[in-house]
């Protein structure tokens, strides 16, 4: 019996050190040294003080500022350690009264604005975290950005312009713009005179 227990102690704590402490250390390790930015957070500052991460995407609904995507994290919004889709099909009536809800709040913000509301405005992403708007998305936002900051509506679209990403390595996903970023550049921008 001893001679069969003292391998599988052995086993055990040599299986412990290497899957509980030498593989995370080097995948942290790796993690830093190759993708730094995003192994620790990727958090944006601003005057010194963390206003958010370019990963995760925050609650905005002042009219001044550019809407996200729909958070399908609840009760919170954008709670990370709740990350999931809604998993709400075509046919589900909760998802269609989300949808009416937010096209709801975005008529009411832009009561003038006519123009096709993109899908991204009015569903939630596969996590439910996304930072990211399509720039038709910020497009359609863009006049009543412009009226509500009372700047030109060329300054509000220069900065969806500047903050516009391209495809992952040029060939996965869409081109997409980060909403904190544009809203912190919005918060930068001088009246229009």
């Amino acid at each position: 019996m001893k001679s069969s227990l003292r391998p599988a102690i052995v086993f055990l704590i040599a299986i412990s050190v290497m899957t509980g402490v030498i593989y995370p250390a080097v995948v942290t390790a790796v993690g830093k040294a190759v993708f730094s930015d995003e192994a620790t957070g990727s958090f944006i500052e601003k005057n010194g003080k963390v206003v958010g991460s370019a990963l995760i995407g925050q609650q905005f609904d002042d009219p001044k500022y550019f809407w996200g995507r729909l958070s399908a994290t609840g009760p919170n919004p954008y709670n990370a350690q709740s990350s999931s889709g809604s998993n709400l099909g075509p046919t589900n009536p909760a998802l269609s009264d989300e949808v009416k809800g937010r096209l709801a709040a975005l008529h009411d913000a832009d009561p003038t604005n006519t123009a096709p509301v993109p899908v991204d405005l009015v569903t939630s992403s596969g996590s439910g975290l996304d930072p990211h708007i399509t720039p038709a998305a910020a497009a359609y936002q863009a006049p009543r950005v412009a009226k509500a900051r009372g700047v030109s509506l060329d300054q509000v679209t220069e900065i969806i312009t500047t903050n516009t990403e391209g495809r992952q390595f040029g060939i996965f996903g869409e081109a997409r713009v980060n909403v904190l970023k544009m809203n912190l550049a919005l918060d930068d921008l001088k009246p229009a005179r």
